[in-house]
């Protein structure tokens, strides 16, 4: 049990990360509430304006697990929603996870994950709280802010009051999920940086993102009216935690996920891998949000 329950603290993190890829609400907001619609913030950078405010579910069913692994089945539901905040993005996912070892026992796991992301990419508010069988075990709340080249300071209020220096070139979620269909657009292969979304309790994450091609054909008849006319790409992220002696990163990674991107930021035909196990996420439900200013 104690394996799965470690498996579970990954499954929230790399869920939060891979798909805010961009949540609390703006100040006076309530978290999940949409604002009128308007142009792109005047600071926003470049490609926000391509990204698209959305509601969605996705069904979690259990891939494989390896053979040392105490995980036999996994099952569960993760929902997302990113919002036009005006100035930001908001966004919020819940995940809720069924986990049974090969002993028949069974753990029922859920998060919540919130944050809002400023359009230029500078400035990160978090919170995300963690129950097992109804009890909450973990709650991670802070907030972030970047200077020009990347780097900066995350500043928690929970699980203590603390302060990590971020190091140059940390991206936010919503610019690495930009940064990463960019360079999938323009041929690359491999796309290297820290990432700070707040579901780690150390600050920033190292990520390699391998990029494994982009289609320019969109789908003739794609599942969702918002997938229409949009180009996709297929990659790979693996998150890395930091040395917090050196500033590097650990040589293996500590969760993968592999997705397919749209033009427009919304991710579909994911896999995660825990290590132990993993699991695959199918997109069941899709609609655009109204928003911004």
């Amino acid at each position: 049990m104690r394996h799965l329950l470690a498996a579970t603290v990954a499954l929230s993190a790399l869920a939060g990360t891979v798909l805010a890829q961009d949540k609390p609400a703006p100040a006076g907001a309530p978290a999940g509430s949409p604002a009128p619609s308007a142009a792109p913030h005047v600071n926003a950078i470049p490609g926000t304006e391509a990204m698209a405010a959305h509601r969605a579910a996705y069904a979690l069913t259990f891939d494989r697990a390896r053979d040392n692994s105490d995980v036999a089945r996994a099952e569960g539901v993760m929902l997302f929603e990113v919002l036009d905040a005006c100035d930001g993005w908001a966004s919020r996912q819940r995940l809720t996870l069924r986990m049974q070892d090969r002993d028949g026992q069974v753990l029922e796991t859920a998060s919540d994950y919130a944050t809002w992301e400023s359009k230029d990419g500078r400035r990160l508010r978090y919170s995300m709280t963690q129950a097992s069988n109804g009890a909450v075990t973990n709650r991670i709340v802070g907030e972030a802010e970047l200077n020009p080249d990347g780097s900066g300071t995350a500043r928690y209020d929970s699980p203590a009051a603390r302060t990590e220096q971020l190091p140059a070139g940390t991206l936010l979620p919503m610019v690495h999920t930009i940064r990463a269909i960019e360079a999938a657009r323009a041929g690359r292969r491999i796309l290297q940086a820290p990432l700070m979304d707040g579901t780690s309790e150390d600050g920033a994450q190292d990520s390699t993102t391998t990029l494994l091609g982009w289609q320019r054909e969109a789908m003739p008849t794609p599942r969702f009216p918002l997938l229409a006319n949009q180009e996709s790409g297929r990659m790979r992220i693996a998150f890395f935690g930091r040395d917090q002696n050196n500033g590097g990163g650990a040589s293996s990674p500590e969760y993968e996920v592999g997705l397919r991107y749209y033009a427009n930021g919304v991710a579909d035909e994911m896999n995660m891998d825990f290590g132990e196990f993993s699991v695959n996420g199918r997109l069941e439900t899709l609609e655009a949000v109204p928003g911004g200013c």
